[in-house]
C-alpha cells in the first residue's frame, strides 16, 4: 500500500462541468463536538442535510463542510439528502455543482431555514401547494 502525503499547503479543487470549484475551508475555527450544534452569535446559516443541522457564519462555510462531510468520496451516499430534495442518483462531482448551485445559495439557505423552522413551530411538513 503505497500512501502519498500531500503538503499542508494544497488546497483541494474538482472540475465540473468545465469550472474549478475551489474547496478551500473558509477561515473559522472549528467548535468542539459536543458544541457544534449550538448557535452561536453570527451563525445564520444551517446545514439541512438529513440530520446535521450545524450552524455556520457563511453560505461559503455551509458549502465546504456539506461538500466534505456529506460529499466527500467516503461518505457521499449517491444521492442529495438535504431536507426536502429528491432523493435522485447522482455522480458526486454532479451533487458537488447541484449542491452549490440549489442548497448553498444565500438565499436557498434562508429559505430552507424559513421552512425548517415552519416545520418545526407546527410540527409538520409545510404543505406543496
Amino acid at each position: 500500500l503505497f500512501l502519498q502525503s500531500t503538503p499542508a499547503t494544497s488546497i483541494p479543487t474538482v472540475q465540473v462541468q468545465g469550472q474549478q470549484i475551489n474547496l478551500q475551508p473558509p477561515s473559522y475555527t472549528a467548535a468542539s463536538q459536543h458544541a457544534e450544534q449550538m448557535k452561536k452569535p453570527g451563525q445564520n446559516f444551517m446545514c439541512l442535510w438529513q440530520s446535521c443541522k450545524k450552524w455556520f457564519q457563511t453560505p461559503s462555510q455551509v458549502f465546504y463542510h456539506a461538500a466534505t462531510e456529506h460529499g466527500g468520496k467516503d461518505v457521499y451516499p449517491g444521492q442529495c439528502l438535504w431536507e426536502g430534495c429528491e432523493p435522485f442518483q447522482r455522480q458526486r462531482f454532479s451533487f458537488i455543482t447541484h449542491l452549490q448551485d440549489k442548497h448553498c445559495s444565500r438565499d436557498a439557505l434562508l429559505a430552507g431555514l424559513k421552512q425548517d423552522e415552519l416545520g418545526q413551530a407546527g410540527n409538520q411538513k409545510p404543505s406543496n401547494k
